[in-house]
């Protein structure tokens, strides 16, 4: 419950940073702000062109970004070698070589989608960049954070006593036993208005 709650505050905290230094930015030097992904690959290398060190700015900001992508993927990817190297027995380093070829594989599209497959648009006109942002925000996220509510705090899952046993074990902050109605309740239908309200943003 305690890393929840850093990681929740220390998200918010970047992204508050974030919007602050980008959207002014963008609105000094007549950039889209509803670019989207494209908005970091495409728009912001013109507005580091616009200010002075613009090339050193820019290059620190890409080397910091993609150290920020590199943790995150391999944080995401430990799992996916874990439930891979359970699954299937594999050793450790045969899982990793087919869980990589795998990511460079499925990664081709997105890789290709601003040159030879820049025509290429999947979703509601959308180059493939936008299509799979739209898969995993609009869709994956909401959807698998309300099956995981549910499987929580249902009996067809965990089961509350069961997640509440799971959560709480070491230190810290914990899961108090009143938030039991919040989570079976209210949380699945904030979780479902975020998910539509993603489709509606994304196909108008």
């Amino acid at each position: 419950m305690g890393e929840a709650v850093r990681v929740g505050l220390l998200d918010t905290m970047v992204a508050l940073c974030s919007g602050l230094i980008i959207f002014p930015a963008c609105f000094a030097y007549g950039v889209d702000v509803n670019s989207g992904p494209a908005l970091i690959f495409m728009t912001l290398p013109n507005v580091f062109n616009h200010i002075a060190l613009g090339q050193f700015w820019g290059s620190l900001f890409f080397l910091f970004l993609t150290f920020a992508a590199f943790s995150t993927v391999l944080a995401v990817f430990e799992n996916i070698v874990c439930c891979v190297s359970e699954m299937t027995l594999w050793s450790r380093k045969k899982t990793c070589a087919f869980c990589c070829g795998g990511m460079f594989l499925l990664s081709l599209p997105c890789l290709l989608g601003y040159n030879l497959w820049q025509n290429v648009r999947p979703i509601a006109g959308h180059d493939i960049l936008d299509s799979e942002d739209f898969l995993v925000s609009n869709l994956l996220l909401p959807l698998g954070s309300l099956i995981f509510i549910l499987f929580c705090t249902t009996r067809y899952g965990w089961g509350w006593e069961t997640f509440l046993k799971e959560a709480n074990e070491g230190t810290g902050l914990k899961v108090a036993k009143w938030m039991r109605p919040y989570m079976t309740y209210v949380l699945p239908v904030i979780v479902f208005v975020i998910f539509v309200v993603g489709l509606v943003g994304f196909f108008q």
